[in-house]
């Protein structure tokens, strides 16, 4: 169980957003996916191909990026 009471470190909340970054980059390729399935089975003789299937460091830096600036807005 967290101790809510102890401030966490410098190291731990980038750890935290870079895990938040990359969970919100797999979910929406996990969407993604969902929606070219749902596509496929609907219309057969449309079918699509999935997109990008990899996330690069570059993208979870960036969105963990986005996530502290959103926390450090005053």
């Amino acid at each position: 169980m967290a101790n809510y009471n102890t401030p966490k470190s410098g190291f731990e909340i980038r750890a935290d957003l870079l895990s938040q970054a990359q969970g919100l980059l797999e979910m929406n390729i996990e969407r993604d996916n969902s929606k070219v399935y749902q596509h496929n089975e609907n219309f057969p003789n449309d079918k699509k191909g999935l997109g990008e299937q990899h996330i690069s460091p570059e993208q979870v830096i960036a969105v963990a990026r986005q996530l502290n600036e959103f926390v450090n807005e005053k």
